[in-house]
């Protein structure tokens, strides 16, 4: 099936919405942000996060008016600030590689959460062995085995929250 010529995929179009308003605002764009885990390598990616870009102010008209690098702040959760500002140098280079010229010569890290809270996740209910035993003769005359799965744990699931009430 072909895709009308203006059909585009949804980021595509978010992205362009978004990174004028981020450029703005913080000098920095979707494709960073999505970036960040390259960037920073696995080491820092989980508990950092590019906040802004700070370029500094052109003086005049003159030669010296030309762009210079900016200051890019970077949120870091906890005690691990203290890694994250020894790798600063290795981070520099890291984002100038990214952008492709020197776009940042200095990082500044705030200490702040990072990962939005998320929904707290159940533990996978426990059923003893005599409910499991039960459970899996009930569904011995099921062929699927993908089918048969999904059904053991959705009774496992059932069965565990009888138990709790």
């Amino acid at each position: 099936m072909r895709r009308p010529r203006s059909a585009s995929q949804i980021a595509d179009v978010a992205n362009a919405l978004i990174d004028p308003i981020l450029a703005r605002r913080a000098g920095i764009s979707t494709s960073l942000l999505s970036a960040w885990p390259e960037i920073a390598g696995e080491t820092y990616a989980d508990f950092s996060r590019p906040e802004k870009i700070v370029w500094p102010k052109r003086q005049g008209e003159g030669e010296d008016s030309g762009f210079r690098p900016g200051t890019l702040t970077i949120a870091c959760e906890g005690a691990r600030v203290l890694f994250l500002t020894h790798a600063q140098d290795e981070l520099i280079h890291r984002v100038n590689g990214f952008f492709g010229f020197i776009a940042v010569d200095r990082i500044k890290v705030i200490q702040k959460p990072v990962q939005p809270p998320g929904p707290q996740r159940r533990p996978k209910p426990q059923l003893s062995p005599a409910e499991r035993r039960d459970l899996e003769a009930r569904l011995d005359g099921i062929e699927s085995e993908a089918l048969r799965n999904a059904i053991l744990r959705l009774g496992a699931g059932v069965m565990s929250e009888k138990r709790r009430k």
